[in-house]
């Protein structure tokens, strides 16, 4: 794995051979769907002709409708945003591309962004993990988790041995406590030093404006607040202009590198997305991801969350109904119940499945079954 210097210098020696005509040079495809931005399609376009003229070895596919400004990037022109999601899935499936930049994406639970912002006080870059999605129900498993997939993105964006700071939110010394075990287990990361005079790995606000740590690990509802904040605090927050985005899918049985930007960012953040994702792909983010999964086991991660969760009490264990597919979506129901309203569904002979919608948890159910799914939840008081 490389560090962020030699990443740097690797690319720039790759686009020195790229002008040079040799055949060492190779292009990396990634796709953007521009469908669903509140600032327009020709916003996204433009960002996308700004990351290909910065970056000769980045091709950027078009997947939206078809824009107003003359364009000479490859279009697939659909105004669907289903459609478009369709066909990013395709060009994924055939390798056409080799990554993927989109407004949305029902990521399922287990799954998260880790965005990436620059710090205002020291303009130094920091991974948010994470910043959409749901790694579990359990809060300190989910920030756990969080910090592994921390770590993932930074050494798929080619830090070597990132430093982890904690943000101090309910939880925090818990996922210290743990993060330090399993690096004294064996996994490979440093913990952050907070700049305050008290020192330690728990961060405060003062870090978060200094980028004191690599990756800032947070609980997701927290870590979305904060990628608002640094990407738009100079705009009021209606136009993004700064950093690198919500960032890539992350989780274990991740199979495609698909980052997420808001419908409220501009072009300098398309710009920014598509190279981040560009680097993922470079340093093989699902591979990465898989090493980094295993060292964790090794170093004792399912015997630690094992011992931060509740004991459930059940008489018995409930039978899940055949499988079928699931396209409908309920929203509205809190995320700690998420499990919980999936089980009486099926204990209601319902099949579910839960997952993380554009505006936060959902229940995902097929149609013919929504309406009397919905019914249960409430009568649950589900919903």
């Amino acid at each position: 794995m490389m560090t962020d210097k030699t990443q740097v210098v690797n690319t720039l020696n790759s686009i020195a051979d790229f002008l040079e005509g040799k055949e060492t040079a190779k292009k990396t495809k990634v796709a953007l769907t521009t469908i669903g931005s509140e600032l327009g399609t020709d916003e996204l376009v433009q960002g996308a002709m700004m990351a290909v003229k910065d970056n000769p070895l980045l091709d950027v596919v078009l997947i939206g409708a078809k824009p107003n400004v003359d364009c000479p990037l490859e279009q697939h022109i659909t105004e669907c945003e289903k459609e478009a999601h369709k066909i990013l899935e395709e060009l994924l499936v055939k390798k056409e591309v080799s990554g993927a930049v989109t407004l949305h994406y029902n990521f399922p639970l287990g799954i998260s962004t880790v965005g990436r912002v620059i710090t205002p006080a020291r303009g130094k870059s920091m991974f948010i993990a994470t910043t959409t999605g749901t790694t579990s129900a359990n809060r300190v498993e989910a920030m756990v988790l969080n910090g592994i997939l921390g770590i993932i993105a930074a050494k798929g964006a080619g830090i070597n041995n990132p430093k982890l700071g904690v943000l101090n939110v309910e939880g925090s010394r818990q996922v210290e406590r743990i993060l330090t075990t399993l690096k004294e287990k064996g996994m490979e990361f440093s913990l952050a030093e907070s700049i305050r005079s008290d020192g330690g790995s728990v961060m405060r606000g003062n870090d978060l404006l200094s980028g004191s740590c690599d990756v800032m690990v947070c609980d997701t509802l927290t870590g979305n607040i904060l990628m608002k904040i640094f990407s738009s605090f100079t705009t009021g927050g209606n136009y993004e202009t700064l950093g690198w985005g919500y960032g890539p899918g992350i989780g274990k049985d991740m199979k495609n590198i698909i980052s997420i930007i808001s419908r409220a960012s501009g072009a300098p953040v398309v710009k920014g997305a598509l190279q981040y994702t560009f680097e993922l792909v470079q340093n093989d983010l699902v591979k990465v991801a898989k090493e980094e999964f295993s060292k964790a086991e090794k170093a004792g991660l399912s015997t630690e969350l094992e011992m931060i969760k509740a004991p459930i009490q059940k008489e018995e264990k409930v039978e899940v109904p055949p499988k079928k597919p699931v396209t409908a979506e309920i929203t509205g129901i809190d995320i700690l119940q998420l499990d919980d309203g999936v089980g009486v569904l099926w204990e209601n002979k319902i099949y579910a499945e839960s997952g993380m919608g554009c505006a936060g948890p959902v229940i995902m159910v097929a149609p013919e079954d929504k309406e009397q799914a919905s019914g249960i939840l409430k009568e649950n008081k589900y919903l």
